[in-house]
């Protein structure tokens, strides 16, 4: 008899373009896919264990629409996969590697684990464009400057995307958990069903999202992305970070759209790039997820108490600043956030404010759906002057400027800031259903007659605050 292979799912949910799913399914044996809710899953913040949840049970199904399947675990993930070869003799393990610190640990140990007991252990590229090590300097360093780094790969070929695999079942399933018994969406309270109605899950929602931007979108995607109150992205953040579309597969479709003419197609590429290049500092610098990536930073006086009440009005979309809490209210309703919106409220926590940047990752990790470990560091250290490739740490944004430039009539204020129009949106509503009942906030409420720091204020107590620095 043919032993089995496992292959090990993690941030894949996906049969097209999958090199570890193609690779256990080359070797002619049975394959056996498994979700373990391990040491890392058990980490995540409230939306993405969530959605990592619901994007693990569509790939359950998508699998057994091909006649395979998708068994659950749950435990330290070394500890499931070698009981798991026990329990059935499987000769190999297969994987697609991830390249944050905590995903790096883990499979490190898996392989010494599996490779001690003569178990065939591979990881597959997968998950960027690029793997890091393999785009390097002239002097074999790695970038720290993102431009340099897209001159770099922007003319390399990159292979096609890999077809879906024909897999082949093994005689008899070994046991399986019911992930709906694993609660993981649990931290979510009743806003999970608000956030849902925004979600879009699975690979065929992801082919369909990138089909649609492509046709209708990308062409004016260089300023349509940042005109807040447009629906001019791809939105597929959302899937590539739970690889139900590969990122290989969005570069294949952007450059055609380029060799089409279409005048976006170039800058979309260049996003994606920019999420290679956020992988290549995690995988080079890892210390960017947990500390100042600019040593010289952890000296400043960033203020790192959440319970003050600027940054407690900050984090309920309560600050005064319209611009600010409408995007961080649209992140609490949908769980993701316009682009430049993202820059916004980070410059406004980090500069007005002072405070630190990891209260906002974290808030961003507890809220977003599209969380992604290594854009998410990058993104805040970049804001907030601590990072690579920061535009002049000393570079304020002016929230209400911003708000002139990219909203400029008000319809993305008004579409999420329930208190500042008569006729309040559904979906400025919908903060409200999904808030906790303990913010006691209401939609009829009164807004903030000021900001709690204004424009003018905050960027001189920011650059007084850098004239003093001691470093």
């Amino acid at each position: 008899m043919t032993a089995p292979v496992i292959y090990w799912t993690r941030r894949d949910f996906r049969l097209s373009d999958n090199p570890a799913l193609a690779a256990a399914a080359a070797s002619g044996a049975p394959v056996i896919a498994v979700f373990i809710c391990d040491e890392v899953v058990e980490t995540h913040g409230a939306a993405p264990k969530w959605r990592l949840g619901l994007g693990a049970a569509a790939f359950g199904e998508r699998l057994a629409s091909v006649g395979s399947g998708l068994i659950f675990r749950r435990g330290a993930a070394a500890e499931v996969l070698q009981a798991l070869v026990a329990e059935t003799g499987a000769g190999a393990v297969h994987w697609n590697r991830l390249y944050d610190p905590a995903s790096r640990k883990r499979d490190q140990g898996v392989k010494a684990a599996l490779k001690d007991r003569g178990i065939e252990a591979v990881s597959h590229a997968g998950h960027v464009v690029h793997e890091p090590w393999t785009v390097q300097t002239g002097t074999g360093g790695f970038y720290k400057v993102y431009t340099p780094f897209w001159n770099t790969v922007r003319g390399r070929d990159v292979a096609e995307p890999l077809a879906i695999p024909t897999l082949t079942a093994p005689a008899t399933w070994p046991d399986s958990d019911a992930i709906g018994d694993w609660q993981l969406g649990a931290a979510m309270n009743r806003g999970a069903e608000v956030v849902l109605a925004h979600c879009h899950i699975g690979e065929q929602a992801a082919r369909d999202r990138l089909d649609s931007f492509v046709a209708d979108k990308v062409a004016g995607y260089g300023e349509a992305r940042d005109q807040m109150a447009i629906d001019g992205t791809s939105g597929l953040s959302e899937n590539l970070t739970y690889g139900e579309i590969s990122a290989r597969t969005c570069w294949h479709a952007g450059r055609r759209a380029m060799e089409e003419g279409k005048p976006g197609a170039e800058t979309f590429l260049k996003e994606l790039i920019w999420r290679d290049f956020a992988y290549h500092l995690v995988f080079h610098t890892p210390h960017i997820v947990t500390r100042s990536w600019r040593e010289e930073w952890e000296a400043f006086a960033w203020n790192a108490d959440d319970t003050v009440p600027e940054v407690q009005a900050w984090l309920r979309g309560r600050t005064g600043m319209q611009i600010v809490d409408a995007a961080l209210r649209e992140m609490y309703v949908t769980g993701r956030m316009h682009n430049r919106a993202r820059m916004l409220v980070a410059s406004y926590l980090t500069k007005h404010l002072l405070s630190h940047w990891k209260i906002g990752m974290d808030w961003f990790e507890e809220c977003l759906v599209d969380w992604d470990p290594a854009s998410n560091a990058m993104g805040w250290q970049w804001s907030a002057g601590s990072g690579p490739d920061a535009t002049p740490y000393f570079r304020v944004f002016n929230p209400e400027t911003q708000a002139e430039k990219f909203d400029k009539d008000g319809r993305y204020r008004r579409r999420w800031l329930a208190e500042i129009t008569n006729r309040p949106t559904d979906t400025a509503l919908s903060y409200f259903r999904a808030i906790p009942r303990s913010w006691d906030m209401q939609p009829a409420g009164p807004y903030p007659a000021a900001p709690v720091v204004s424009a003018s204020d905050g960027r001189q107590r920011a650059l007084a605050a850098y004239e003093t620095r001691n470093f």
